[in-house]
């Protein structure tokens, strides 16, 4: 869907790039029709999501070892990503990754705006995707504007259906994609391309499909504007240092047309001819003109298109550019500040606590499930414990794993104590734990049970649980 914004004067009103600015209303069913335009930044934007649509649609098509090389495994409980294999008790790394995010997000939002918006968000890139579709199948702007108003007829029909094919066709990738990385990938299109797909496949492939056809087909800049919280929240991390899109009103005004050549001083004019080319660009369909609003993306299409103009015109770039509340009242940008060092530090030292969690995490994972009943007198007569012991070879390779109790003076541990697991296998082991003092220390201790990879020592996992038992028998 596009939508149009009728083109209107807008006078210049002072703001700042980390204060919303005052603007008139347009009407609650406007389209937007955006233009086409090229531009430093829109070559950008290409480069970087084609990066990043190479990277989405590609790895899930990657194998590694004989299996799928990144897969979230939910029948299975583990995360596969190339020669690692994550499990639930390592999902305290996802969080920490998450929080990373988190952090990269707010430190470049101070630094330089809504970048990620612009650029990266998988929101923005898809309607992008989107907006192609329909330029190739309903021509530029001013065709899709007549196209609209024309009358149903079979030129419209038919180009319409084929935008409209177009948009489904995406989808459905992204859906078949996205859910191929939670069930493999392969198995999954061979049972879509033979409609034998069903179940649960079927319901989630429909669901994002229809949720990636409204989001960036319909909705568009509503997500944007109503449905994203980081439009909110963003002013709260801008300062007059932050690198936003903004207008040079002090040398834009006033607008007004001209003929090409005609220096702005000749005619009593700024460099601003009003030619609206900035708001027919814009996805948002906001005038860059009235300061930075909510709405703004930071995609810098409105910057593309300024820029050339100017060239035409044989003005200087940089009427509408990326820079700072500081740089536009007449001062300097000060790049390192402390809001941002901070961000910074905070970032290096939660990325390297990460990598020194995965360096140092254990490839053999131990958990010890005591037994509902309290305790026993076994054929000895000694005062005996019953555990369940899950051992998960985290590993690609089959292991060779030895379970001991330490310091385990007072105890013996019998059962299965050595056992062979195949890669990515969990065992569940009964043991039990016998009392060899005549009486207890206490009517329950903690005892440590531990396994290790034979092969390698340094290979361990510590588990501790609790053995009961009477202080007088």
């Amino acid at each position: 869907m596009s939508r149009h914004i009728p083109v209107q004067r807008l006078e210049p009103v002072a703001a700042s790039p980390g204060r919303a600015a005052p603007r008139k209303n347009k009407p609650a069913d406007a389209q937007i029709h955006t233009r086409s335009f090229t531009g430093l930044f829109r070559s950008i934007r290409i480069a970087g999501s084609g990066f990043l649509f190479l990277l989405f649609f590609g790895t899930v098509w990657l194998h590694w070892d004989g299996r799928q090389a990144v897969l979230w495994d939910l029948s299975e409980s583990k995360f596969h990503i190339f020669g690692a294999t994550f499990w639930p008790q390592d999902f305290i790394l996802l969080s920490a990754l998450l929080i990373i995010a988190a952090f990269g997000l707010f430190a470049i939002t101070v630094f330089a705006g809504r970048v990620w918006c612009g650029y990266t968000c998988p929101q923005s890139i898809w309607t992008w995707l989107f907006m192609w579709c329909e330029k190739v199948t309903e021509g530029d702007r001013n065709q899709r504007i007549k196209l609209q108003a024309a009358p149903w007829r079979i030129n419209k029909i038919a180009r319409r259906t084929t935008k409209h094919a177009l948009w489904l066709a995406i989808s459905v990738m992204t859906a078949l994609t996205f859910v191929g990385y939670f069930t493999p990938i392969r198995p999954l299109a061979a049972e879509l391309l033979t409609l034998e797909i069903a179940g649960i496949s079927l319901f989630w492939v429909v669901f994002f499909s229809g949720a990636t056809y409204l989001s960036a087909g319909w909705l568009r800049e509503a997500v944007c504007m109503h449905m994203c919280p980081y439009a909110r929240f963003q002013s709260v991390m801008f300062d007059k240092d932050t690198l936003a899109i903004a207008y040079d009103a002090s040398r834009g005004e006033s607008r007004g047309p001209r003929k090409r050549g005609v220096e702005p001083a000749q005619a009593g004019l700024g460099d601003c001819i009003d030619c609206t080319m900035c708001v027919q660009v814009c996805p948002t369909g906001i005038d860059i003109r009235d300061g930075l609003q909510m709405e703004c993306i930071g995609c810098a299409a409105c910057v593309d298109a300024c820029d050339s103009v100017m060239d035409k015109m044989g003005y200087a770039r940089g009427l509408v550019r990326y820079t700072s509340e500081h740089e536009l009242q007449g001062g300097k940008t000060h790049l390192l500040r402390p809001r941002l060092i901070g961000y910074a530090a905070v970032l290096v030292v939660m990325i390297g606590a990460l990598v020194i969690a995965l360096n140092q995490r254990s490839m053999v994972s131990l958990d010890v499930i005591k037994d509902r009943g309290l305790f026993r007198e076994n054929s000895l007569g000694q005062i005996e414990n019953i555990y369940s012991l899950k051992i998960i070879n985290k590993t690609q390779q089959p292991q060779h794993y030895r379970v001991a109790l330490q310091q385990s003076d007072d105890f013996q541990l019998n059962g299965k104590t050595e056992l062979t697991l195949a890669p990515g296998e969990i065992a569940e082991v009964p043991v039990s734990v016998a009392l060899l003092a005549e009486r207890p220390k206490s009517s329950s201790q903690t005892l440590e049970f531990v396994v290790t990879d034979t092969a390698d020592p340094d290979v361990r996992s510590v588990a501790q649980s609790r053995f009961v038992a009477p202080i007088n028998r």
